[in-house]
């Protein structure tokens, strides 16, 4: 009996596999990002003017400006990763464009979605920082839409973290990943008194967050062997 393992593909073709998984990965995404802005657009648009002007009040101090400039400025950073990758596949690099992608995603996708959490409110400076640190206390208040948006806040870092850090590709690992960013969101909000409450609840929710996404992106998961391409491979054993 021959249990000899099978031979790897050919480069061209794992290639080619990426590619298309990462075109139908970006068409997804284009598509969520397509929905949702049909869904609010109405009071992104509301923003629209203000921001278009270079106005920051009104534009990047509120939820609605900071998302619509998330959305307007989408093409920027699609060429930055497309920039990346052809430098990295001049470099002689196998996996440039998930790469590129991945440190491209996780600063885009997070850092605005961090912004609005520690935007201030109207009391801030003079309303002392609150605490909440009592599990699930909190989080029959949010409501659906507080739910999605605490989901949302490190979604972006636990679904492409994984895919550019081998060190983080496992759920545990991204979970904590998110709660200890989270963590430092709700410490400073109540460091800096930003006039929000600072929940465990919150940290909980954008650690889960977190972990779904990275679920969501496992089949592109950066692996050991990946970072260390040169190493020699074990000869197959044979048993007949």
């Amino acid at each position: 009996m021959n249990l000899d393992p099978a031979p790897p593909a050919p480069a061209g073709r794992t290639r080619r596999t990426v590619l298309v998984s990462l075109a139908i990965l970006g068409l997804a995404c284009v598509a969520c990002v397509a929905c949702v802005a049909f869904a609010v657009r109405r009071p992104l648009l509301m923003s629209a003017p203000t921001c278009l002007a270079g106005q920051w009040h009104g534009c990047l101090d509120t939820e609605n400006g900071v998302l619509f400039m998330m959305l307007a400025a989408l093409p920027l950073p699609a060429l930055v990763a497309w920039a990346l990758a052809c430098r990295r596949r001049a470099a002689g690099s196998t996996s440039a464009w998930r790469t590129s992608l991945a440190e491209v995603g996780m600063v885009y996708g997070t850092v605005p979605m961090v912004w609005l959490t520690l935007m201030p409110g109207p009391g801030a400076g003079i309303v002392p920082g609150r605490l909440s640190l009592i599990p699930l206390r909190d989080l029959p208040t949010m409501g659906p839409i507080g739910i999605g948006g605490n989901l949302l806040i490190f979604a972006a870092l636990g679904f492409f973290a994984p895919m550019r850090f081998a060190a983080l590709a496992s759920v545990p690992r991204i979970l904590a990943l998110g709660a200890g960013c989270s963590a430092l969101v709700e410490i400073a909000q109540y460091v800096f008194w930003l006039d929000r409450v600072s929940s465990v609840d919150d940290v909980l929710v954008n650690a889960a967050g977190a972990a779904l996404a990275g679920l969501a992106s496992r089949h592109w998961w950066r692996t050991a062997a990946e970072v260390r391409p040169d190493q020699p491979r074990p000869a197959p054993t044979s048993v007949r």
